[in-house]
């Protein structure tokens, strides 16, 4: 440490506090994902885990994957939409509760829907948009819930696997 350094580290009222932007003691600490790329928009690996997470919820349902791997993405048919039961299964497994009748107005209001009132892929990366702008944590948080570290990489967990069991819509064909 230079002698200025120790000088400016003593004018501090927590000398032996490093400075904010120090991290120490994370060897091997991996830098978080980008949820926006730099023109505001949702990533390239954030949408494929958007892709994902709506695959589970669509109908129709995605073609199963070739093995039980519960690590593997699943990806959306072109035409595919959440129904009012995928939307509400998606809400409860997200926020630990389908969202209310005013919720679900907004929704068709706002986002991409179909004729039928029926959300999008397109409505669905919208929320997401909207939400990562405001509150880029509770994009997070919603991203552990559904698999996903800070890498935007699934991970097996017993969640995952549990729900396996229990969404009839996953691999209906």
């Amino acid at each position: 440490m230079a002698p200025n350094d120790l000088d400016l580290r003593m004018q501090s009222p927590r000398p032996e506090t490093p400075e904010p932007s120090t991290k120490q003691g994370r060897r091997n600490a991996q830098l978080d994902a980008q949820l926006l790329d730099a023109d505001g928009a949702i990533s390239d690996k954030l949408e494929r885990c958007l892709r994902h997470i709506f695959a589970k919820y669509c109908t129709p349902c995605p073609a199963r994957p070739p093995k039980q791997d519960s690590t593997i993405l699943l990806t959306p048919p072109g035409d595919a939409i959440l129904d009012a039961a995928g939307l509400d299964a998606w809400a409860q497994d997200t926020n630990g509760a389908p969202f209310s009748e005013e919720t679900k107005e907004e929704l068709r209001e706002f986002l991409d829907v179909t004729e039928d009132g029926e959300l999008t892929f397109k409505g669905f990366a919208q929320i997401y948009q909207l939400q990562t702008e405001n509150d880029e944590e509770e994009t997070w948080r919603d991203l552990s819930n559904h698999g996903f570290d800070r890498t935007l990489t699934l991970v097996s967990t017993r969640r995952e696997e549990e729900a396996e069991g229990s969404h009839t819509p996953l691999f209906v064909s």
